[in-house]
């Protein structure tokens, strides 16, 4: 009977474990040739969205990857759409695997890049074109490696979801969306947040690190309006003026520096990968000490660090005056900020006014349905654990490290829900090569195959428990 028991206990065991889930080089391929095909879409809010499309080309590739139809939803949202696609698992009781990503992408002007952004293009091992790097080549390899790892014979025991948002870069209304269907989500994995760095000089895996926070993102409208008047005739109060001033101070203000769990582990491991010694030194003394000027001086210095360290905010817009000949009326600025976690956006608006030091001026917040206030996903020892065995097994034994994330994405509206949220990519790139945004924007290639093979380990590790 006993024997019996164990024999049954193995075979429950080979059927939701594939003895060796590894990659192919048919997926490697898939990942290349579908990465092509959704950068060729052009996903860009406004007239000729193409996320839709995006959507219909996961869609598909799942549905002919064993997908149930009624398994995978595409929403549309105004001119976007998100999609969700969900592999069942065993135990529907239990709180499924999110796999996070978005496939719009920002605007790119074709005259301005060497290539046709909206055309991808492999070249020297690089893939180009706009989303290479944020975020479709990363939303694709994920898809496949959950594609390969179900071809493969595992059967989770937790659902594993892709949820696919349309409108990250912009509004986020889809990414509000889905995070409110999936608050029973036992954890999100985003692709769209933290990975590995390669070495500069050799190309090889240096570190991988994995995202549990990010700053909150705030856009806030200053205004100051005057009576106005002849130009011939000019007063004390003057809106342009007093705007300027105000804007001045705002710009040159350092927010206090500060330091929480996940920015310490960031700086104390990362420092040993750092080719600058000055830069070296001054992330191991703030890590110890964020009040040592000197270590704060050199990180705010270097733009890599400066919005690692605190708060900032900078102002980006202004309009004013309605007459080349008159007193202006109204005079308005903005100001950008990537908050701290464990500030409020109402903490800022106060600092802002008592830097500004203008009475005359108010301050409000624009658009702020578009971003949610949410604190650091909590240290998750299952997650790091998996992570982590994920990354070595395929990448080798390299450092892994906690980050924080100087702009926002998707995992913001996970955590403002309780839902843990984990940047956790498998795609190693130099620093060098980072041009998310930019022109000439390119992820290398070479890595795929492993890539597929962590997010695997990463996967059966979480869907198995």
């Amino acid at each position: 009977m006993r024997a019996s028991l164990i024999a049954a206990s193995l075979l429950a065991l080979a059927a939701t474990t594939p003895a060796s889930a590894k990659s192919t080089p048919a997926a490697v391929q898939q990942v290349i040739d579908l990465s092509k095909q959704a950068i060729g879409m052009r996903s860009v809010r406004g007239e000729g969205n193409q996320t839709g499309k995006v959507a219909e080309l996961f869609r598909d590739t799942l549905l002919k990857a064993g997908w149930a139809a009624n398994d995978i939803e595409i929403v549309p949202v105004d001119d976007t759409a998100y999609l969700i696609a969900t592999w069942p698992g065993s135990d529907p009781t239990l709180g499924p695997i999110v796999l996070s990503a978005h496939m719009d992408v920002v605007e790119a002007k074709p005259e301005d890049w060497e290539r046709d952004p909206f055309t991808a293009v492999v070249e020297n091992g690089m893939l180009y074109g706009r989303g290479a790097s944020d975020t479709k080549f990363d939303a694709v390899q994920a898809m496949v490696a959950a594609i390969t790892l179900r071809q493969q014979g595992f059967k989770p025991k937790r659902s594993i979801v892709i949820a696919y948002s349309g409108d990250e870069e912009t509004t986020m209304i889809t990414s509000k969306m889905i995070a409110e269907k999936l608050r029973n989500a036992k954890l999100v994995l985003n692709v769209d947040g933290a990975s590995g760095s390669l070495d500069e000089a050799t190309g090889k895996p240096a570190y991988w690190s994995w995202q549990g926070a990010e700053k909150t993102y705030g856009d806030f409208k200053l205004e100051i309006t005057n009576p106005g008047g002849h130009s011939s005739t000019p007063r004390d109060e003057n809106a342009i003026a007093q705007l300027g001033a105000a804007l001045a101070k705002i710009g040159a203000y350092r927010f206090t520096p500060e330091v929480n769990d996940i920015t310490r582990d960031y700086f104390t491991k990362a420092a040993q990968f750092e080719g600058d010694p000055l830069l070296a030194a001054a992330m191991r003394a703030f890590a110890k000490d964020p009040n040592d000027k000197g270590a704060v001086a050199v990180l705010r210095g270097n733009p890599s660090y400066i919005g690692k360290i605190g708060t900032t905010c900078v102002p980006t817009m202004v309009e004013g005056g309605h007459a080349l000949n008159a007193l202006p009326q109204r005079a308005t600025g903005y100001v950008n900020c990537r908050i701290f976690p464990g500030h409020s956006k109402a903490s800022i608006i106060e600092e802002l006014k008592k830097v500004a030091g203008e009475p005359a001026m108010t301050i409000e917040e624009i658009n702020p349905e578009y971003v949610v206030e949410a604190d650091a996903s909590p240290y998750d020892k299952a997650f790091v654990d998996a992570a982590t065995k994920a990354v070595h097994s395929a990448f080798g034994n390299v450092p892994i490290i906690a980050s924080q994330a100087s702009g926002a994405s998707d995992s913001m509206w996970y955590r403002a829900l309780g839902v843990p949220s984990y940047g956790a990519s498998g795609t190693f790139t130099k620093d060098s090569d980072d041009y998310s945004h930019g022109l000439n924007e390119r992820t290398p290639i070479g890595n795929i195959g492993k890539s597929i093979d962590y997010y695997h380990v990463l996967l059966t590790e979480l869907a198995s428990k």
